[in-house]
């Protein structure tokens, strides 16, 4: 074994120690960087046996309760294994939930000597992500497993879950810290700037739509993802078929509609968020409809009529709130989201407002697609 780096610059027999405290059944004999989180740092680990499993060292300026995160994935889990057990697939489908890994004294994380906070989740064989959709089929297999994972969490009590991160989502609060921020930043101004500035002030009334749904009564709190972007959804090679939803640090309550929204900004956008050709970048009401109609084929069963109501406010909102949220962190500095040069999250903010637009543009096609499917 040598005494390399990784690519998150942690020197390789540090996490090959770490990797063991996970009592995996086999030596380990490699560790290396895997997936392209914003958030986490996660590995694949490789045993002697060929058998593999993911190792997370969770960002715990993010989660600043990072065993809250833990505790809300084993109720997820306790609560969603009996129900798999009792569901009834087709004869060529699967569904598989990430297992928890324990260490020997049947802890669900460790905590290194650096203090830095470490968890190890089974691995999904046979199977990949994707960060853009591949195609029609593709998309409607992204929604199927949108729609598989709230059924099977429908039912459960938010009341069992801890809001791990207070805040998220709420549109109106990432909006005061904006502002709060612009009035303290002295800002050197640029085309790509202005053009951020002017699109959050001409949208003042749009962060509160589904908050304002949800005080009226109108929406309900559920348990929720919270990210479920494409690359969040696990694929068969054999099939094609969607066979899991990983990364499930965010799983909070919230409203299913931060879910819907957020599936499809990341999902309908061909050139994906980490675009350089932020101009061209357009919403593509095809693949809109191909992931709803995944969707709905499995959510129609507890889908009220409210719900369908705000299905394009969400989309729209939820492109917009990622829109407001790079360009804040631009603006502080880069201290959220992991970015590979200064310039990154103004780059990833112009993309979602451009998104937005496209939204905005077609709006009517949207919603014509959301009714034609109810």
């Amino acid at each position: 074994m040598t005494d390399n780096f990784t690519a998150n610059n942690q020197p390789l027999h540090h996490l090959v120690t770490i990797a063991e405290q996970f009592k995996p059944e086999g030596q380990v004999t490699n560790v290396q960087q895997y997936g392209s989180g914003n958030i986490n740092c996660t590995y694949l680990v490789t045993l002697n046996n060929q058998q593999l499993f993911i190792l997370q060292r969770l960002n715990t300026q993010v989660f600043r309760q990072p065993r809250l995160v833990m505790d809300n994935i084993c109720t997820l889990s306790n609560f969603v294994r009996p129900r798999l057990e009792n569901f009834t697939f087709p004869a060529n489908r699967r569904w598989i939930f990430p297992l928890v890994l324990s260490t020997p004294n049947k802890q669900h994380h460790l905590i290194a000597q650096d203090g830095s906070f470490w968890r190890a989740m089974s691995f999904i064989d046979n199977s990949q992500s994707f960060d853009t959709i591949q195609d029609i089929h593709h998309g409607q297999e992204i929604g199927y497993g949108l729609g598989m994972f709230h059924e099977l969490i429908n039912d459960l009590p938010i009341e069992q879950l801890a809001d791990t991160l207070e805040g998220f989502h709420i549109t109106p609060g990432y909006l005061e810290h904006y502002k709060a921020v612009i009035a303290e930043t002295k800002i050197k101004k640029s085309p790509e700037i202005n053009y951020c500035l002017k699109f959050i002030g001409d949208r003042p009334d749009l962060p509160y739509i589904l908050e304002n749904a949800k005080a009226s009564g109108k929406l309900k709190l559920r348990t929720i993802h919270g990210d479920p972007k494409i690359n969040n959804f696990m694929i068969d090679c054999s099939t094609n078929q969607a066979v899991a939803m990983i990364d499930l640090d965010t799983v909070k309550p919230g409203l299913i509609h931060y879910d819907i929204g957020d599936c499809l900004r990341s999902g309908c956008n061909r050139l994906g968020e980490e675009t350089d050709l932020w101009e061209e970048v357009t919403f593509e009401p095809e693949l809109a409809q191909a992931i709803l109609q995944g969707y709905l084929q499995i959510a129609q069963a507890f889908l009220t009529e409210n719900d369908y109501d705000y299905i394009y406010d969400s989309i729209r909102l939820l492109v917009f709130e990622l829109g407001l949220r790079f360009f804040t962190d631009y603006l502080e500095g880069n201290v959220y989201f992991n970015v590979n040069h200064a310039q990154h999250n103004l780059a990833r903010a112009l993309v979602q407002f451009k998104l937005t637009e496209s939204i905005e543009a077609q709006e009517a096609v949207i919603r014509k697609i959301i009714h034609d499917l109810r």
